[in-house]
């Protein structure tokens, strides 16, 4: 395959990859509606209940250990986090291991300071639908599902901070 016919194909295939992880945001039914209501254990020992959280922009972000892309996200979540934690945004993260250690022990390591719950039974990852990891749902200050993201790729994070800026910025009612 020569250097032009192989740059068509890998720039077709970039297109597709584009267009299908924007048709999944875009498609999710979730999009609109309250989101749905869950208390998990989290790491620090306390439960954690999503509508205790109304007022402020969530980022739910369900990930495992055997996830590299959902590695590779943590950091710069937890970053951003951090940025707007004092203007009413928050990140809990999702695990969805059988088991909490392996998790507890890739948090710290990663050193993640955003809430992080466990979801052994996977009763919450089934009402959101995960069938993807990372899965992203970003909630406004009303509990309404307002975007929802499937995988991670490098320039999402660009996109989870326009739209946690857009939402910090619209009055809750």
């Amino acid at each position: 395959m020569n250097f032009s016919h192989r740059f068509f194909v890998n720039l077709t295939l970039a297109f597709l990859m584009l267009v299908f992880s924007s048709a999944l945001s875009a498609a999710s039914p979730m999009i609109g509606r309250t989101a749905h209501d869950f208390a998990l254990k989290g790491m620090d020992g306390a439960n954690h209940r999503l509508s205790e959280l109304r007022g402020q922009v969530v980022m739910v972000n369900f990930w495992a250990t055997w996830c590299g892309p959902c590695r590779e996200e943590m950091p710069p979540m937890d970053a951003l986090y951090k940025h707007y934690k004092s203007l009413g945004f928050t990140v809990l993260g999702v695990n969805i291991d059988d088991a909490r250690a392996g998790a507890e022990k890739m948090a710290k390591k990663l050193g993640v300071s955003y809430p992080i719950l466990f979801d052994t039974d996977k009763s919450v990852s089934k009402k959101y639908k995960v069938n993807a990891m990372p899965t992203t749902v970003i909630i406004d200050r009303n509990g309404k599902v307002r975007h929802v993201h499937f995988g991670y790729k490098k320039g999402y994070m660009d996109s989870y901070q326009k739209e946690v800026r857009r939402l910090l910025a619209e009055r809750g009612k």
